[in-house]
């Protein structure tokens, strides 16, 4: 009798063991097939894309809507302010009149401020052109004649792209009045879309609350925990990064200002406000925003091209080593490599606007892999725990 109980604890202790290893094997396997479903879902999204020209309809799509859309986003951004008030015993609709109030004097102040400045500078920017294009072809040809003289056939390169430089200005000058067409009807319609899209935003800021409730109510009970939990931690993300990204932008457009005016480029907030807007793409967006600068800087003199690089690299030395680290912190928390591999993926697909989302995309999505992660192991030890 004491032989046998002795060896039925043995056989458990033996059960226990060989549980254990069979979940830890369970946990690997579990781990594969997540990342092959994920490699899986990826290509077959992709052969999707192409092959049924989603990305065309949903482009259409999306212009459409994108009231819709700018009205979710304003009173996504403005709904910590309005909420704030309420705190402090506003009426909500009292509080969301007090910040659009607020936010259309900010918009009018620019408007009146700088728009003028803008207007005036693109006009003289656009009368020296032509002495540009002189300019650039003045140091083309002392380029060619520098390898003419070397011994090197820059000939045919030469007569290649002046002729290249000779259709682009004929096709702009018989194009100009579509051109010109053209954007006039995309600046209407964008401003349609943003005036539609403010009285969205207006509506929906009053009812945010209740929209997120209604989600709430709507979905089964067991899932709503884990949707307020990952919902907080994805808002809180893009919250600070959509922050702290547009104070990055306004401090960029202000030194860069100061920076090219100093240089003495034409039109210096035109061109400040180009790298203050490219600089949303992190890494190549600097690069991107810093040429035209650069370019137009050296066919007024070498002093102001050199002075304008200057410029660009003092205001990319203070972001990197006090805006970002004072502003955004390690808010996005995402390795360099993954950014840059997300942002030629989303360039490939979307274009400059992929490239644009594709950092708060990738973090949404790092936060819901951590989130599924977590749970994962929540619910691997709560099994261990009752198995033990």
């Amino acid at each position: 009798m004491f032989f046998n109980r002795n060896k039925g604890s043995k056989d458990k202790n033996i059960d226990v063991a060989s549980l254990n290893e069979i979940l830890q094997i369970g946990k690997r396997l579990m781990h594969i097939i997540y990342v092959v479903t994920i490699v899986v879902l990826i290509l077959l999204g992709t052969y999707l894309l192409r092959e049924w020209k989603i990305l065309h309809y949903l482009g259409e799509l999306l212009a459409v809507i994108s009231p819709i859309f700018i009205g979710i986003v304003v009173a996504w951004l403005f709904d910590p302010i309005v909420s704030w008030l309420q705190s402090k015993k506003i009426p909500r609709i009292v509080g969301c009149i007090l910040v659009y109030l607020l936010l259309l004097l900010v918009l009018f102040i620019f408007v009146y401020s700088f728009v003028p400045i803008f207007v005036e500078q693109i006009s003289d920017f656009v009368g020296t052109i032509p002495d540009i294009f002189n300019d650039l072809k003045g140091f083309a040809n002392k380029v060619f004649d520098f390898f003419g003289q070397n011994g090197a056939d820059a000939k045919a390169i030469e007569n290649k792209i002046y002729s290249l430089l000779e259709g682009f200005a004929s096709d702009l000058t018989t194009n100009l009045p579509n051109l010109l067409l053209s954007v006039g009807k995309g600046l209407f319609n964008g401003g349609l879309s943003a005036v539609l899209g403010l009285m969205i935003g207006f509506y929906m800021l009053f009812d945010f609350n209740k929209i997120n409730d209604a989600l709430i109510n709507n979905m089964p009970i067991s899932w709503r925990k884990n949707y307020q939990e990952l919902g907080s931690r994805i808002n809180s993300s893009l919250r600070d990064y959509v922050q702290g990204i547009l104070l990055i932008m306004l401090l960029v457009f202000i030194t860069q200002s100061i920076g090219l005016t100093l240089a003495g480029i034409k039109a210096p907030l035109i061109f400040a406000l180009f790298c203050a807007l490219t600089d949303v793409i992190p890494y190549f967006g600097p690069y991107i925003g810093a040429i035209p600068a650069v370019i137009v800087g050296f066919t007024q003199s070498p002093l102001t091209g050199i002075l304008c690089i200057v410029s660009i690299v003092v205001v990319q030395l203070l972001e990197n080593n006090f805006y970002q680290p004072l502003i955004m912190g390690h808010t996005m928390k995402l390795h360099p490599v993954t950014i840059m591999i997300g942002l030629l993926i989303f360039q490939h697909f979307f274009g400059i606007i992929g490239m644009v989302i594709a950092t708060p995309a990738i973090a949404c999505i790092k936060v819901v892999c951590t989130f599924i992660n977590e749970k994962l192991h929540i619910t691997e030890m709560i099994t261990k725990t009752e198995i033990e």
